[in-house]
């Protein structure tokens, strides 16, 4: 494989075969922690993006839906998701597995080939697998049952995210391996955002729209926090995609400067369309565009030019802007477009990006394939990457939610759900002038 130096796809292999006796890189190891800390600045961020946006009612129950995804997620890492995710393949590629890596106790003296700890990458790492199901929660805002998301979010990391976390990052996974050069999923389209875009639209399909919907007006109980939680993902997401380089040189700049531009354009885009579709151009619409435009850059990030990176901007915004005109059409409720921003958005950069691949890694796929690779086959693997990725997290995210409905109950019930989140399953109102005390 040659998605090495320039063109890393957040190299997993590394990670499976590292070298107790190589030699720290103290500048690549800075810009690693950096990176760590950024991702994780992204789950506040996202809690506070979705808290505005939801009922003054249910504002501290959507915000500890991402919050406790850290707590959750993270005791999961340690435990078996690094082993699962990183080790070499069992049960026929399903996922990895390398006892070595519970409890990251085979990681103690490790040094991996790029000089960082290997600790370094396993925490990076795994502030991924924390925001993935954090944003499947905002799907079905304001209606479920903490303690069912609770085990939703733990059976979910474990049986969609780890396999599809080995598939594409691990050196020995299916869609790594995939054609000549691999799928590209430079820092989570794949992964992240369309597995929990999916996810999101097939759990609210089966559990229903909330009570009132669409006929009741539920507006947003804050969009000042809204738009700082945008402004803090914009921030995070430097870490998110630039750090995905696990390096500090060219392609971490290329990454970077990817991500700023298709942020950019993405919030420019959505309040063109929406001043000319609706008269006038939203605080809302202008954050979405900046999200729509960094989920669309996430799988591309490390491979495409900043020209590149404006097109999918402006092509995701575009895209992701009708989805949602259409699930208003449809009626489904997809309480803060979950899917229609981060599924729509991770598919579209997914599968745009193989027009806009740089000469040179299309050079080097070319030479792994033994003579001439084109675009258009690039493209072949990129759609079956999308839609392995599609139908393994669709069909195994109706399984759980089912089974956990069936069983314990997912969905609020009727009373919990007009009373509100917060004060229902936490005791506690998020606003103090909501408090009768």
């Amino acid at each position: 494989m040659l998605l090495v130096g320039s063109f890393l796809c957040i190299m997993p292999g590394t990670a499976v075969f590292a070298q107790d006796g190589a030699g720290i890189d103290t500048g690549i190891t800075a810009w690693m922690l950096t990176s760590t800390a950024l991702v994780l600045l992204m789950i506040p961020g996202l809690a506070m993006f979705y808290g505005g946006l939801v009922r003054s009612k249910n504002v501290l129950g959507t915000m500890m839906h991402s919050f406790t995804a850290m707590g959750i997620m993270t005791v999961l890492w340690v435990i078996c998701g690094y082993a699962m995710c990183f080790g070499p393949n069992v049960l026929w590629g399903w996922f990895g597995w390398n006892s070595e890596y519970l409890l990251l106790r085979g990681l103690d003296e490790a040094i991996m080939e790029e000089g960082i700890p290997e600790y370094v990458f396993s925490m990076f790492q795994g502030k991924f697998a924390i925001i993935t199901p954090a944003i499947i929660a905002g799907a079905f805002a304001e209606r479920v049952r903490f303690k069912s998301y609770c085990v939703f979010i733990a059976a979910w990391g474990l049986l969609v995210y780890n396999p599809l976390c080995h598939w594409v990052w691990a050196e020995d996974g299916y869609l790594f391996n995939m054609g000549a050069d691999g799928a590209i999923d430079f820092a989570g389209g794949t992964v992240v955002h369309i597995s929990a875009g999916v996810s999101g639209l097939v759990a609210v399909l089966y559990l229903g729209a909330r009570r009132g919907f669409p006929k009741s007006n539920m507006p947003p109980s804050n969009l000042t926090m809204t738009m700082i939680g945008g402004g803090l993902l914009w921030v995070g997401w430097f870490g998110f995609n630039a750090g995905s380089s696990v390096s500090s040189g060219l392609s971490t700049a290329q990454a970077l400067a990817a991500t700023q531009v298709a942020a950019a354009a993405g919030g420019l885009a959505w309040m063109i369309i929406e001043g000319w579709h609706q008269g006038k151009a939203t605080a809302l619409g202008f954050v979405s565009g900046i999200l729509a435009g960094l989920v669309a850059i996430t799988p591309a990030a490390g491979v495409v030019t900043p020209a590149g990176a404006l097109v999918l901007g402006v092509a995701a915004t575009a895209l992701c802007y009708l989805a949602i005109l259409l699930k208003n059409k449809l009626g489904y409720d997809d309480s803060l477009d979950a899917f229609g921003i981060h599924g729509v958005g991770g598919i579209v950069g997914a599968v745009l990006l193989t027009f806009f691949i740089r000469d040179s890694w299309m050079a080097d796929a070319a030479e792994a394939a033994g003579g001439s690779w084109t675009i258009w086959q690039q493209f072949g693997v990129q759609v079956a990457a999308v839609l392995i990725a599609i139908v393994y997290a669709g069909v195994l995210t109706y399984i759980l939610v089912v089974i956990i409905e069936k069983t314990m109950g997912f969905r609020s019930t009727p009373e919990k759900e007009m009373q509100g989140l917060d004060i229902a399953y936490h005791g506690e109102h998020g606003y103090g002038m909501l408090n009768p005390n």
